[in-house]
């Protein structure tokens, strides 16, 4: 417990440490963009966010396949983890996205395909909590939570791609060469910063998870059935 802790805890400090530099970098250091101006500033968080949002869901991803597979209740566990933090995310980099496009497109929201599928992301990972949430018994609660995580994971890489099969407001990803020298090193650094606090944040939620099920906080699927035994006596 207490290797996992300061595990933990320096994952989480190097992640702040991290976010605090590259985004005095991103705001006082790196040029602003010729068109943009200042408000290009706010890629060095959103940027962040969508990459690591998708990185999540990805990994909850194939938590939920390992956990169809083995029925461990870790793998539950990292798979709801995943799940949520990744919605944190996603929300985020949603809120990010209104404030930018105000400012370049003179909208809060515009029923863009990236714009869209991302939402549609958003809602198709809280609606894997919310079934989660409904369901008592934890090895149902276990099963449904993978197959929804599955399901929900067919928006993900629709999310990335869509902005090259369809036309859409927002470019194509960028790559180094066709970024400014001096706007990548903030990006990769709140990157690194975001993806540190993610594992943080999944490490301590999986715990907790962990912890509820051990303390009989969720019901286990013995304990009903003992229940329901006792109550037809």
């Amino acid at each position: 417990m207490t290797r996992q802790f300061k595990w933990d805890s320096g994952v989480g400090l190097l992640g702040l440490l991290l976010l605090f530099v590259g985004s005095y970098i991103g705001l006082f250091v790196a040029p602003s963009e010729r068109y943009m101006g200042e408000v290009q500033r706010i890629m060095y968080v959103h940027v962040p966010c969508a990459w690591n949002a998708m990185l999540l869901y990805t990994l909850a991803f194939i938590f939920a396949i390992v956990s169809l597979w083995t029925h461990r209740p870790k793998w539950d566990a990292a798979t709801t983890a995943a799940a949520e933090v990744g919605l944190v995310l996603n929300a985020l980099l949603l809120v990010q996205g209104s404030i930018w496009a105000r400012a370049t497109w003179g909208v809060w929201w515009d029923w863009d395909v990236r714009l869209t599928t991302s939402l549609i992301m958003l809602l198709l990972f809280a609606g894997v909590l919310a079934l989660r949430s409904f369901v008592q018994d934890a090895g149902k609660r276990a099963t449904w939570t993978a197959i929804a995580t599955i399901v929900a994971f067919v928006d993900v890489p629709l999310v990335y791609f869509c902005v090259r099969w369809w036309r859409s407001l927002h470019q194509v990803q960028s790559s180094p060469e066709t970024v400014s020298s001096g706007m990548i090193l903030p990006l990769r650094v709140n990157s690194f910063a975001v993806l540190f606090l993610a594992i943080w944040m999944v490490a301590m939620r999986a715990g907790l998870e962990l912890h509820r099920r051990k303390k009989g906080l969720v019901a286990e699927p013995e304990k009903i059935e003992s229940q329901g035994e006792t109550s037809h006596v």
